[in-house]
This record gives C-alpha cells, structure tokens and sequence, in this order.
C-alpha cells in the first residue's frame, strides 16, 4: 500500500470525527447533554451509534484474522457478538432505561441503597473501560505502522488526541452523532471492497491468486470447552460493557431502548458478514499473512494484494478510513462512560468535572498500550468480555431480575469474579500462549459461574441487609412507562 494513501484516509477520518464533535459542541449545554444526551436520543440514531461503539477493532480487524488463522472455530465471536445483544434485549435493556441512572455505578446503588457497593462498582467498571481501550490503542498502531510506516505509537496517540477532542468538547451528544456516522463509515469500508474483490474474481474467471490450502496455519481445532467458555464470556460479557450500556440511558423511555436493541442486532447481523468473509478469502488468497503473524492485518493488506490499478488504493483508503474509525468510535465510547463515572464519583459530576475526567480516562490506558505488545486482538478483547461477565453482569442480572440480592453478596460476588479471572489473565499473560492451560485461557466457563453462586450464596446469607427501598425500585424497573408523544 502506498504510505501516502493511508496517511490521507487516517487525516481525513479524524477531520471528520472532529467536525462532527465540534457540532455537537453547539447543541451541548447541560449537564444531562454531556452525560446521557438529555435522553433524547431515537432508536435509529442509537442504534447507529451503539453499532460504532460496539464494533471495535476487535471487529473490524479481529475477526477476520482469527478466520484466517483458526477458519470456522472462530465464527463463535461474530454469534457470541451478535447473541449478545438478544441477551441485552430480552434481560436488561428496558429496565435498565427504566432506572434513571446515569451510570452503572447509580444503578448499583440505587438498587442496594449502598455506596459501598457504588465504589466497588465503580473502580470495576473503570478497570474494564481500561482494558477494552489498551486493544483498541493496539489496533491504532499496527493499522499505522503497515499502512504509512510511521511509528507504531503515532495511532495509539492520534486515536486518544481526537478522542479526547471530541469527548471534551460535546461529551455524550457529541459523542452520539460521531459513533452514528462512524458505523456507516466502517460497514462501508468492509463491504465495497468484499464487493469490488468478488466481482473481479468473477469477471476474470480465476482468482489472480492461486487459491492456498484449506487449513493454511495447520493449527487444531478448539475443543468442546474452549468453544462453550468464549460463548459464555461474549453471551454474559456484553451485559455488562459499560459504553455500551450507558447508551440505553440516552433512550427516552424503556420501548425505545427496547427497538434501539432490536435494530442493533440488525446492523450487527449485516456487518459481521464482511468480517467473515475476508476471512474466508484470506485463508484460499492469503494465507502468508497467518504464516507471517500478520493475520490482524487481512482486512487492511488483502484488497491491495487481489485488486491492481488505482482501484487498489482507493478501495485501501476506505478500508484504512474504516479501522481507524472503529478505534475512535469504540475508545471515544469508552471514554465517554469512564468519564461519568470518575466525575461523579470522584470530581464532583460537573461539566468541567466530566472533562477532566475524560482527559485521565483516556491518558492512563494510553501507557498501558506503549508499554505493553499487542496480542491477537479478537482474543485480548474476549479476555476483556470474560472478566465483565465475571464482574458487571451478575450484580446487573440479579440486581434486575432478583429481590433476594443485597449489598454484602454483590460485593463478594463481583470481587471474586474479579480475582478469578483477573488471575487467570495475568498467569495467561505470564506462561505466554504456548504454556497457558486451556483453562486458563477461556476462564469464563468456571469464573463466571463461581461469581454468579457467591452473589447468591452470600446474599441468602445476609437477608437482613436486603433493602427497605427493594419493593420500589424493583417496581420501577419492572413497570411500563407511557410512550411519548414523538413515539407514537
């Protein structure tokens, strides 16, 4: 790929996102508009903008490499992805709209009447932000080191630099018209060259790549439990990602939130087609990728490689505009979620508060990711997915769904889940992939149950510390609001 083609696409994306911000800066006022976007945010519109943030790197490069190396062991993260958002629809969306909450940490303790577990809570889902922004900074800089050959540190930099601008500058209304123009942006930039290779292979009759062997990286299929304990970690893990689930406090009531994850499933089940593909097409075209441990790099190199002439650059542009926008759109996300969080719980929950915020939120991953070398990126990501459904997603399911749940068995529960599975990552990270037990590897088949059991044993331990606002609150999740007028 030509240097200066990357580098224009890279430039002319992060115009884009910050012309967008900026406009956002113009109709961003309150505090409401920086936090949740005064609740105002229609079903098409969200939906857009959660598909910007939910497809990240690990999406939109992650997938088809992991298709390259593994072929179809690795079609579990675009239905665990996908399945994900059925498990938001059917257990979590509506009530937790219904909640009034601004962040995941207000649920927690609005439920539990207790600031011990909102503080838990809190540095829980701080944590978790920092661990899915450190792949998304990794991505950044493997898409600029082989597209421009410029250092690799200069996109983790340029990902946090635009963040930050646009996040500071119009917070989460802001943020909602960048991640809406992001997600067409990225299923643009996979589908039009899918399209252009399929109909030049057609139209010459042959590939211009001899098609390689089926199994190119002869490495063994996944087991049994390798497959069921990634299932778990992205079924339950996406329950609990905080960018994700401060979106549905954007909503104006519960259906909305319910029809915004309705057509989120619909963009999700569209996109993941493309991933897919240029996976499959890696493995018969380009299958020295996998051998040359540039599999995360398929969907960047692979256009370049089956399509000549200036065809070759313009459709490269667009794939290279489309990564970097899933690193922006998710970390900007991210951000936006860390921010409320740290200012309400720490600055005070003012607007200047909620800036500085995102200003640390988005600084300190920023040197986990200089400091530390990028794994595959769909699998660093499903790690992330484990330890939240280790974490988050029990206190959310049985916040919701229980009345047996108190503050004494959250607290135990989300503080096992976390040492499990946060000790499994790092003795993972420790023997390295070739010494790494199988169990080890995939821990959400055993850590997330272990959370779920010591929530509820702990609770029924400690019925006494149930709390006397339980019935009210339960009965506010639970009960339907009026549609307004603009929905009807």
């Amino acid at each position: 790929m030509n240097p200066a083609v990357g580098l224009v696409a890279l430039v002319v994306v992060s115009v884009a996102t910050a012309v967008i911000g900026f406009y956002g800066l113009r109709i961003s006022r309150t505090t409401g508009d920086f936090y949740v976007a005064s609740r105002t945010v229609r079903p098409w519109w969200n939906a857009s903008a959660i598909g910007g943030e939910y497809l990240s790197a690990a999406s939109f490069l992650g997938v088809a490499g992991l298709i390259l190396l593994s072929g179809t062991d690795a079609l579990w993260f675009p239905v665990g992805y996908t399945a994900g958002y059925l498990m938001l629809l059917l257990f979590v969306a509506a009530p937790l709209r219904r909640s009034g909450a601004y962040t995941i940490p207000d649920f927690t303790e609005a439920r539990l009447d207790s600031r011990a577990v909102r503080r838990v809570t809190s540095v829980v889902v701080v944590v978790v932000g920092w661990l899915y922004i450190v792949p998304q900074l990794h991505g950044a800089a493997l898409t600029i080191r082989i597209t421009t050959g410029l250092p690799a540190w200069v996109g983790s930099v340029a990902v946090v630099v635009v963040v930050c601008l646009t996040v500071v500058a119009g917070g989460m209304r802001s943020i909602t018209f960048v991640q809406a123009f992001q997600y067409w942006l990225k299923l643009t930039a996979l589908a039009v060259p899918v399209l252009f290779i399929v109909f030049a292979l057609a139209g010459n009759g042959s590939a211009a790549v001899a098609p390689a062997a089926v199994n190119p990286t002869g490495l063994a299929p996944a087991g049994p439990y390798q497959n069921i304990s990634l299932l778990v970690a992205l079924l339950f893990g996406t329950l609990g990602l905080p960018h994700v689930l401060v979106r549905f406090y954007t909503n104006p009531d519960g259906q909305s939130a319910r029809r915004t994850t309705l057509i989120v499933l619909g963009l999700l089940s569209v996109f993941y087609l493309f991933p897919t593909a240029y996976g499959l097409m890696g493995r018969m075209f380009a299958p020295d990728l996998a051998r040359s441990g540039q599999a995360d790099a398929v969907v960047l190199l692979l256009p370049g490689q089956l399509i000549g002439g200036t065809a070759r650059d313009l459709l490269s542009a667009l794939v290279v505009a489309g990564a970097f926008a899933a690193f922006l759109s998710t970390t900007s996300g991210l951000v936006v979620s860390l921010a409320g969080v740290i200012s309400q719980d720490v600055l005070g929950g003012s607007v200047r508060g909620f800036r500085l915020a995102a200003v640390i939120s988005a600084v300190v991953p920023l040197g986990f990711a200089l400091s530390t070398d990028s794994l595959a990126l769909a699998g660093s990501v499903g790690l992330v997915f484990a330890f939240t459904a280790s974490t988050v997603c029990p206190v959310l399911l049985l916040g919701i769904w229980w009345r047996g749940l108190t503050d004494t068995g959250a607290i135990a529960g989300m503080v096992t889940g976390g040492v499990l599975c946060g000790g499994a990552m790092v003795s993972g990270a420790a023997l390295g992939a070739a010494g790494t037990p199988f169990w080890l590897a995939q821990p959400a088949a055993w850590t997330v149950p272990a959370a779920f059991a010591v929530m509820v044993l702990v609770s029924r331990a400690t019925r006494q510390r149930i709390p006397q606002t339980m019935a009210r609150v339960m009965t506010r999740l639970h009960t339907p609001e009026r549609p307004l007028a603009t929905e009807r």
